[in-house]
Order: structure tokens, then C-alpha cells, then sequence
């Protein structure tokens, strides 16, 4: 069993140098601190697996890659499907880039996270909800167990620890994945447990040795691991022969009774905003899709205190990839944009989201049109209003989508 410490957090007086417990003048024959020792000790542990993982990840595809291209430069010939594969393998070095980066940042405490009521459950099952597509491509089925739980964490933060448990899990499961939501008594923390099954449980009956799964100790595990830390949740996993056990408490959980006699649903109790009321959309995945640096400015500037997840692409083609990997709650685009691609990834997104939510950004004006006013059958917003008008625009139609 391990449990997370933070990485890139040393001891100060375990670094060598004056303040050495070791190394100081006077100290010679004292014994060291066995606990901060091995604490030292694990954490370069960690370290040490990280940057393992991290040339790994990035080497692996890279290679390839370049075998791939030395390959054309022979040839001077490439089909489709090495094509394919050669953009596969720079996108799989692109994201190890990518989740390293947000390790770091997290790591070194440039992010600070809001503390704010957000309802688990709730949050858990839309996330599980828009990455079931993915899952299902997979082979892998998903089980869910969860009772009513509300904790107060970044929102944000939360929406990317889950989508990166899944990123690991569905990297290394072998055909399910559990989730399982529940209170504990005392102290009134939520506990969140995951169960990725990594084998068959008859090979492992039979006593046959089970490898390690190839993804274990993958970087979205690092980044989901590193996210836990930075909220303050206490997070600890159990390797087994046939599945991997991830249970992680929640300290800031609203317990039941609380919530009835002493802690308001508004955003009265002091240092804690609610996502019931002031940001209801918190957690909220929003593609916004705009070649125009401009105009990406003020919907970033507009969307700020929302608490939402927001990522931005410049063409539809670039929309078609995103929505195939992951769907959003809501897509945001500029009305320059719109024609044929457009239309038929709006209409294969509502095969299976029928109440999707889209919302056109027009180039000029103040219009503000809600969906059930539009003649287009979705909500419009001018430049002029859109500071204003596309918060509003989105509180309504996700809510009315819900």
C-alpha cells in the first residue's frame, strides 16, 4: 500500500549544506531523524519513478516517430495509415509535454486552489457520463456505487483530478472499472474509492504470476496523484495481483448534518462560495471554437469566474477530433465558422446528446438570443454583449439542458 506525499518538497534540513543535521559543526555521532529520513527517502523514491516515467512517455513515441520519418525520407513515399500513425505518436509525446508541464505547476505551488461547496456525485457521474463513449471504444465497462456527497474544493481542479483518474485507469484496466461514493461517520469525510481490474482473477486463483500493468505508473497517474496533493486530499493505492485499489478522502466534506442546521446553501459562510448559487456551473466543460486571438481574449475574460473547464480550438476539424476524444458540456463557436462540418458534427453530437448545448458568437452588435427565442434553434450573442450575455447565455441552456 502507498500513500502520496508531495514530490519536489524536500526537508530543508535534509538538503545538504550548513543546516545538515549531519553535516553541522557540533553535530558529529548524533543520530538523524529516522522519520524525516525516510520520508526523504520515499519522496526521491517518487522522483526518481517520475522522471523515469517522464523519458518514457516522451521517448517511446518520439522514436518511433522519427524511425517513422527516416522511413519517408528513403521512400519518399507514406500511405494514409502510416500517416496516421506518425501524427498518433506526436500527439502522445505533445500530451506527455502537456502533463508534465501541469505537474509542475501544480507541484511548485503556482496554483492556489478556491475552496468552494461542490456536489461530488453530481460531478463524478457527468464526467463519467461524457467519457462513457471513450470507455465503451475501449471494451471497458463501468460500475458505479455512489452515495450523496458535497465537498468543498476547487471545482475546476476537481473536474481535471477525475478526468485524469480516468486517463490512467482506462490506460491500464483490463475490461472494468468501480467507482464507489460513501460518507465516513467520524470524521464526516467522503470517501471516493476506484477499483481498476488490470487482470483476470482466475489466472491469479491459479497462482500464476500477474505482471504489472504497463500503464501503472503512468504520468496521468502522477498528474491525478499531484492534483489530490495540491487540493489537500489524502489519497492511497493498493497494488494487487489483478486489480489496482485508489481510495482518496476528502478532509472538506459537508456533512449531512451541517448542511441542515448550520451551513446555509448560499455563499454566506465566510471563505466559501456555493456552486448552487453564486458559480453553478462550476466544473462545467465548455469547448469554444475561434481562429480569432481577439475574440478568444473576452470569452476567456467572460467565462473567468465561473469556475468552468474551458479549452479552445481554431477550426472544426480541430472541434471533430476533441468531441471524438472527449464531449463537452457546451460548444461556443464563431459565427464565421459555421457552414456544412459544422452542421454535421453538431448533428452527430446530438445522436447521442439530443439537448447539447451550442452557442453562435456573432461579429458584431449586442444581440442576445436565447434558444428558445432563436429562429437557428440555439442561443446568439453579439461581440458587443459578450462580456454579459454569454455567462447568462450558458447558465440557461446548460441548466435548461439538465
Amino acid at each position: 500500500m502507498e500513500r502520496s506525499e508531495p514530490i519536489f518538497q524536500l526537508p530543508h534540513d535534509t538538503l545538504l549544506g550548513a543546516d545538515s543535521p549531519e553535516l553541522a559543526p557540533g553535530t558529529e555521532g548524533q543520530s538523524v531523524d529516522q522519520a524525516v529520513l525516510q520520508r526523504t527517502q520515499a519522496e526521491l523514491m517518487r522522483f526518481q519513478e517520475l522522471l523515469t516515467q517522464v523519458g518514457r512517455e516522451l521517448a517511446e513515441p518520439l522514436t518511433t516517430a522519427l524511425e517513422r520519418i527516416d522511413a519517408l525520407v528513403g521512400t519518399g513515399k507514406i500511405d494514409r495509415s502510416g500517416l496516421k500513425a506518425l501524427l498518433g505518436e506526436v500527439t502522445r509525446a505533445r500530451q506527455a509535454g502537456i502533463q508534465c508541464q501541469q505537474i509542475t505547476r501544480l507541484a511548485t505551488g503556482r496554483v492556489h486552489p478556491s475552496h468552494e461547496r461542490v456536489h461530488l456525485t453530481h460531478t463524478l457521474q457527468s464526467v463519467l457520463s461524457h467519457r462513457a463513449r471513450e470507455l465503451q471504444a475501449r471494451g471497458i465497462s463501468v460500475h458505479q456505487t455512489l452515495e450523496s456527497v458535497e465537498v468543498r474544493v476547487d471545482a475546476s481542479m476537481l473536474f481535471a483530478l477525475l478526468n485524469s483518474l480516468i486517463d490512467w485507469a482506462a490506460g491500464c484496466a483490463h475490461g472494468a472499472i468501480e467507482w464507489s461514493l460513501s460518507m465516513q461517520p467520524w470524521p464526516a469525510h467522503g470517501i471516493l474509492r476506484l477499483r481498476v481490474v488490470t487482470g483476470a482473477i482466475d489466472t491469479w486463483q491459479a497462482g500464476q504470476e500477474t505482471p504489472q500493468p504497463e500503464g501503472l505508473q503512468a504520468l496521468a497517474w502522477h498528474l491525478a496523484d499531484q492534483y489530490a496533493r495540491s487540493m489537500g486530499l489524502q489519497v492511497t493505492r493498493s497494488v494487487m495481483p489483478w486489480h489496482v485499489d485508489v481510495q482518496i478522502e476528502f478532509p472538506g466534506t459537508v456533512s449531512h448534518t451541517l448542511m441542515d442546521d448550520t451551513l446555509p446553501l448560499s455563499s454566506d459562510v465566510p471563505g466559501f462560495s456555493s456552486t448552487l448559487n453564486s458559480r453553478p456551473l462550476a466544473g462545467s466543460h465548455v469547448l469554444v471554437v475561434a481562429h480569432r486571438r481577439d475574440l478568444r481574449l473576452l470569452v476567456r475574460e467572460s467565462l473567468r469566474a465561473m469556475g468552468m473547464v474551458v479549452d479552445f480550438v481554431s477550426t472544426v476539424t480541430e472541434a471533430t477530433t476533441f468531441c471524438r476524444d472527449s464531449l463537452p458540456h457546451a460548444l461556443v463557436f464563431e459565427s464565421s465558422l459555421k457552414g456544412l462540418r459544422l452542421d454535421q458534427l453538431l448533428a452527430s453530437i446530438r445522436l447521442e446528446a439530443p439537448d447539447f448545448v451550442a452557442i453562435e458568437l456573432l461579429e458584431e452588435g449586442q444581440v442576445f438570443e436565447l434558444s428558445d427565442n432563436s429562429a437557428t434553434g440555439m442561443a446568439r450573442v453579439g461581440r458587443e454583449a459578450l462580456l454579459d450575455s454569454l455567462p447568462a447565455a450558458l447558465v440557461h441552456e446548460l441548466t435548461r439542458a439538465r
